[in-house]
């Protein structure tokens, strides 16, 4: 064993901490495909280890529980939506309302709805687990309709207000999506195309926001 510094353990010339980062990882990726494939209340620690090439207690020096990981995998599905919504909100530079909406939209389907299995963990598998898991989703949909809530009021200024207000607005628009992404995901394949989903919900924000044809603010 070599000491790199008073912080930093190096083993086999590799880091302590980006081994553990590494083995973490590669639990994270072993969750979603375990728990995305089969389910939560059918995948087990073993299963976790065995598609993770890991040791049993490996894992628990990780997560304390598979509520835990169960957790942070659905963290990591959101924070890439979340992530692949806002590039392609700043890409959208020129056009319209319009645009913006349909730039979102496809991120946010293409990152989430295309792969089963991150929709089914997003809007399947926190279903039902625990008050704490619950209480957890809750609030990871609270921080989206904080997000377009954000959006819209950047986009339609402080003058206008959607029909009921900026909150239920949001709230309206992120159950629509989900159902709409959800239900869209357990289709058989060939699945409708991703572009009837953005046009259903082209029509449901065209209810909250006027004018989705005017110019976009955020070209601005």
């Amino acid at each position: 064993m070599n000491v790199a510094d008073d912080r930093e353990r190096v083993y086999g010339g590799r880091a302590l901490s980006a081994r553990r980062a590494e083995r973490r990882q590669r639990f994270l990726a072993a969750g979603l495909l375990m728990i995305g494939e089969k389910g939560y209340a059918a995948t087990s620690v073993a299963d976790i280890c065995a598609a993770a090439g890991l040791a049993r207690s490996q894992f628990y020096d990780e997560f304390p529980n598979r509520e835990k990981l169960l957790l942070d995998v659905y963290d990591v599905v959101q924070d890439d939506a979340r992530d692949a919504v806002v590039a392609a909100l700043a890409g959208v530079r020129t056009g319209d309302r319009r645009a913006l909406v349909v730039a979102a939209i496809t991120a946010l389907i293409d990152s989430l709805g295309s792969d089963p299995r991150r929709a089914r963990v997003s809007y399947l598998e926190m279903l039902g687990v625990s008050d704490a898991v619950e209480r957890h989703r809750t609030r990871r949909r609270t921080e989206w309709a904080a997000f377009i809530e954000a959006t819209l009021r950047s986009e339609l200024g402080g003058d206008v207000v959607p029909p009921g207000g900026h909150e239920f607005a949001a709230t309206a628009f992120i159950g629509a999506l989900t159902e709409l992404i959800s239900t869209w995901s357990r289709m058989p394949d060939p699945r409708p195309p991703v572009d009837r989903i953005v046009d259903t919900m082209v029509a449901v924000l065209g209810a909250f926001v006027p004018d989705l044809d005017a110019p976009n603010r955020m070209a601005d």
